[in-house]
């Protein structure tokens, strides 16, 4: 994993960051992750869009909810006890509307129980707003006013006309200290596509999504399975420690 460019004022957070993922092992106790908690909220955008619904590789998996609700529920309580967390998810509505952007809740104390109940209970269907997910996320948190991560689980593209990259530019400018981090979730070639201000950025198969992460900071990270989406939580929304961590070399996490 490449550490993308990252602001003067983030990078060493950044840096902090990524030793976790010597250390965050699937299932390791949550002494690892922290020895206090994060000093900053953290809003997990998850996508709830239909193609959450479909299957996998060949058609002969199972619908990707399945795999990340069993994700969810084994990350979340190794994670939530030491930072604040949110929801927002985006896509189910009473339309196959673009507006169907929900924040479920707020960052709270201790948020693994409600965050594993709302997730269980999604059944996934309609758009994708990617781009206008985040932006809400981001005013959630009070962005231009005090630190905050963005943790985006999606399995694919921006369907809703925004423009991933545009409002990477924007957060980066005005944030006082934002972190979006970009979780890809069996992506897949009709899942993920190309807009035009940066079709000639990014290698395929990754989403556009993911300059959000490098213009901000944060990580890209790609997964297949349930333990890597574990890996990818537990990276992304547990607290910085210093260590010796492995070599960074790839963007897709072992499974």
């Amino acid at each position: 994993m490449t550490v993308p460019f990252a602001p003067s004022r983030i990078r060493a957070r950044l840096l902090a960051s990524l030793t976790l993922i010597g250390v965050s092992l699937v299932g390791a106790p949550p002494s690892l992750h922290a020895a206090q908690g994060c000093s900053e909220d953290a809003i997990v955008v998850f996508d709830g869009s239909g193609s959450m619904s479909e299957m996998g590789f060949n058609l002969m998996d199972e619908p990707r909810i399945f795999a990340a609700r069993r994700a969810v529920r084994r990350a979340m309580p190794q994670v939530a006890p030491f930072r604040n967390l949110g929801l927002l998810i985006y896509g189910p509505g009473p339309r196959e509307a673009c507006s169907n952007i929900d924040l479920r809740f707020a960052p709270i104390p201790d948020a693994a129980p409600r965050m594993i109940a709302e997730i269980d209970a999604l059944a996934p269907s309609g758009n994708t707003p990617l781009t206008a997910s985040v932006a809400r996320a981001a005013e959630a948190l009070g962005y231009r006013d005090r630190a905050g991560v963005v943790v985006l689980v999606t399995d694919g593209k921006e369907t809703c006309g925004g423009a991933p990259c545009q409002l990477a530019a924007s957060l980066s400018a005005e944030a006082h200290d934002l972190t979006v981090h970009v979780i890809g979730f069996k992506l897949r070639g009709e899942h993920f596509s190309w807009d035009s201000e940066n079709q000639h950025d990014y290698r395929e198969g990754q989403t556009v999504a993911r300059c959000l992460a490098d213009q901000t900071g944060g990580l890209y990270l790609t997964t297949e399975t349930v333990d890597e989406l574990i890996t990818a939580l537990q990276t992304t929304l547990g607290c910085p420690i210093f260590g010796r961590g492995p070599d960074l070399s790839g963007g897709v996490l072992p499974g």
